[in-house]
């Protein structure tokens, strides 16, 4: 057997556990969630954005993001524009208030990517999300294979 299945699959949930309580630990002082974090910081990074297009820059699920977009707007951080009939469709934008939530978010972002970058040269570390990258491309077209190979199966029944 190898050795590498444990690894990989061990480091990666440990990662996302331990970015989700970071998120959740660094939120309480805004009282948010770590859900909020993502929205927020893609917010103040493209300014203007769907909520379509933060599903598809975060890979999170759309209930979540709605739910979090819900309560940003009911605490007055994020506002829509009334140019599409579909909310799904309108873009969102920081108010004033989000903008400055919005940057101190990214400022602990930045402070948590030096943390975690800390004793890893810049060319190791563009090594390892270049491979990274690689590695989750690969899994994403294998589950697409999978998934094919499930509907053929489906079709022929």
């Amino acid at each position: 057997m190898d050795p590498r299945y444990e690894l990989f699959t061990v480091l990666v949930a440990k990662s996302s556990r331990l970015i989700f309580k970071i998120k959740t630990l660094e939120m309480e002082e805004f009282n948010l969630k770590s859900s909020h974090v993502s929205c927020l910081y893609y917010l103040y990074r493209y300014h203007s954005l769907t909520a379509k297009e933060i599903c598809d820059l975060s890979s999170e699920d759309k209930s979540n993001i709605s739910r979090s977009l819900q309560l940003l707007e009911n605490s007055g951080y994020i506002n829509y524009t009334e140019t599409s009939t579909k909310r799904y469709q309108s873009k969102i934008f920081l108010t004033k208030k989000g903008l400055v939530l919005a940057s101190s978010i990214c400022e602990k972002v930045d402070h948590v990517l030096e943390e975690s970058n800390a004793g890893i040269s810049k060319d190791n570390l563009e090594i390892f999300y270049s491979t990274f990258q690689k590695i989750v491309n690969n899994l994403d077209s294998y589950y697409a294979k999978l998934e094919e190979k499930k509907e053929n199966l489906n079709d022929k029944e």
